[in-house]
């Protein structure tokens, strides 16, 4: 995916206030020079939720939830970084531009999703115009309003309906693009879709990316979807996950269901919080995808053999994407049931019953390893734990792989270290910093108090609490030498805000959201000066810094002496010692020195 430029992050942050992006989901006071709330993030009574407008910060003194306007979008409303960025452009009034040479070809790619949507409204329209269409979808049990909720419309059986109702508007090519037309060779262009019940597929912006149809007559195949186009990607996509998070903001539960009429049967009886694959076998894709929504994802399943072969095909795909605090479970029907017959039959609390008692992930995989594999036997225990290996292989590191590690090691006869080392090296998680946001961010660290107070961390929290104090700096490259945690951190901050004099805190830490450094700074931006001490912030930053260039120069010191015991200086190296060694010297940079 191309990447979005700093600059446009640095913009887009300056024109949001994050007090309008939270207030619009949480209801703030003022509260002093900040507004105050009940934190959206943990149930509490009394308001420990601050936002502060000069930061452009927020954070929890309850549970230490804590970010910027992005950061909040994306805890309270279950957004991905770029969807975030996105929703602050779309209310702005700004367009994402794109780096990299891979930039989305803005004109084009609006043009095809324009196109969807046509096609939706046109086939909207259809549905209305034809009465053994509504006849179906009453006889399927179905509400004009889910219907109206999900979009759902009709293609009726002619060759270029669709296209004579678009043509004034989406020439041939983009209709052919888009996936809505096909042509064979030497012939004319005629409508994918023929005959069909509509299901528009739509993106995290709500924008029409594809369709899938089902037939209202006989034939094959029963249902089509839209191929492979520039904007819509079926290993990837999920219906109903925009429907699902729109009802739901937050969401801590998806149910994975097999098809677009089981999806939306379940939220015609308010569960509005199921999603399908679209005619595919899930994909690490679409797991990735839906925890960064949730943290638990239960699958749907025929409890019959197809759907046990089903079922161990997800939790292969799993394995790879089940960390710490993520939870996958699944749930297997009774024989000839599926979710839009069963939930007619029991109502929702007898799904939402089956729901909470679906197996585990843990759960599911020991007893397929006990199905597959003789138990009685001592080849079969072997050649269970050369599965579990190979499967076990992929999952990152925590504390419920070395438990599903011990039980299979009991199942198979040989000790936890011995199956470790059949399977080798720990896989590694390879989930990118941004991708998933703490849900359950560790207690809010206080400067001076949980945090030892170190002058690089004092240093850094001044410049988060007023980044203008960078202008004081005039020179701090010897930072780069100082060896001392942070002291690197602290002079490319100091570049970069003489660089960009007008960032603001948000912004300035926008910049290392993708960086190791972005989880301390975090913390630091945080702590407020006492009050005692607000005016005195310049004081503070020249102490801090007077305090490791003091660091740097006996560091030099001791190098250069180091050197000449071995050898002796030159005429440079004699100067510099002369000069460090000379007291009270102070350092150098601010415009006002200590």
């Amino acid at each position: 995916m191309s990447r979005i430029p700093s600059a446009f992050i640095d913009e887009l942050l300056a024109r949001t206030d994050i007090v309008d992006v939270v207030n619009t989901r949480v209801q703030l006071k003022k509260k002093g020079s900040e507004y105050a709330a009940c934190c959206p993030f943990h149930s509490e009574k009394t308001p420990s939720f601050y936002v502060s407008p000069r930061k452009q910060f927020y954070h929890c003194f309850g549970c230490g939830a804590h970010g910027t306007a992005l950061g909040f979008l994306m805890n309270h409303d279950n957004m991905g970084f770029v969807e975030a960025v996105e929703e602050l452009a779309r209310q702005a009034g700004m367009e994402v531009p794109r780096e990299g040479g891979q930039r989305e070809d803005n004109d084009r790619f609006a043009r095809l999703i324009a196109a969807q949507e046509a096609a939706a409204d046109h086939f909207i329209d259809n549905l209305r115009r034809h009465p053994p269409a509504v006849d179906y979808l009453k006889q399927r049990g179905l509400t004009g309003a889910i219907a109206r909720d999900y979009r759902l419309g009709f293609a009726p059986d002619t060759w270029d309906d669709l296209i004579q109702a678009v043509s004034g508007r989406f020439n041939e090519e983009e209709l052919q693009a888009a996936g809505l037309t096909s042509r064979k060779e030497g012939g004319r262009p005629f409508d994918r879709f023929r005959g069909r019940i509509m299901f528009p597929i739509r993106d995290q912006r709500g924008r029409t990316v594809g369709f899938g149809g089902r037939l209202l007559g006989p034939g094959e195949p029963k249902y089509l979807n839209t191929p492979e186009t520039p904007v819509f990607h079926k290993g990837q996509q999920l219906y109903g996950l925009y429907e699902a998070r729109k009802a739901t903001p937050r969401l801590e539960e998806l149910l994975v269901v097999e098809g677009y009429m089981d999806v939306i049967a379940l939220a015609q009886f308010g569960l509005r919080n199921a999603v399908a694959t679209l005619g595919t076998a899930t994909t690490r894709d679409h797991l990735e995808r839906l925890f960064r929504v949730v943290s638990r994802v239960v699958f749907c399943f025929d409890g019959d053999a197809a759907g046990g072969k089903a079922a161990w095909r997800a939790l292969e795909q799993a394995l790879p994407t089940v960390r710490d605090g993520r939870e996958v479970r699944f749930l297997f029907l009774p024989q000839g049931e599926d979710p839009d017959t069963l939930i007619r039959r029991e109502g929702p609390e007898g799904i939402r019953s089956r729901i909470e008692a679906a197996q585990p992930l843990s759960d599911a995989l020991l007893e397929g390893l006990r199905e597959r594999h003789d138990v009685e036997s001592r080849e079969g225990r072997a050649g269970l734990g050369v599965e579990a290996a190979r499967l076990l292989t992929t999952m990152p590191e925590g504390l419920l792989r070395s438990q599903i590690i011990g039980d299979v090691a009991r199942l198979s006869g040989v000790s936890s270290e011995r199956l470790e080392q059949q399977m080798g090296a720990p896989a590694s998680s390879g989930a990118p910093p941004q991708a998933q946001p703490s849900r359950s961010p560790a207690k809010r660290p206080v400067l001076g108090r949980k945090l030892a107070v170190t002058p690089v961390r004092l240093a850094l929290s001044l410049l988060l609490e007023q980044p203008s104090l960078a202008a004081r700096i005039q020179d701090s490259d010897w930072l780069k030498a100082v060896e001392v945690p942070g002291a690197k951190l602290l002079a490319k901050v100091l570049e970069t805000l003489h660089a960009h004099p007008h960032l603001t805190t948000a912004a300035l830490l926008e910049r290392w959201r993708d960086s190791e450094a972005w989880p301390h700074l975090l913390k630091l931006a945080q702590w407020q000066p006492p009050p005692s001490e607000e005016a005195h912030l310049e004081r503070m930053l020249d102490d801090a810094l007077a305090r490791l260039y003091r660091q740097y120069e006996q560091q030099r010191a001791d190098t250069l002496l180091a050197r000449a015991a071995q050898q002796p200086l030159t005429e440079a190296e004699k100067a510099e010692l002369k000069a460090v060694l000379k007291p009270g010297k102070g350092k150098p940079g601010t415009q006002h020195p200590a």
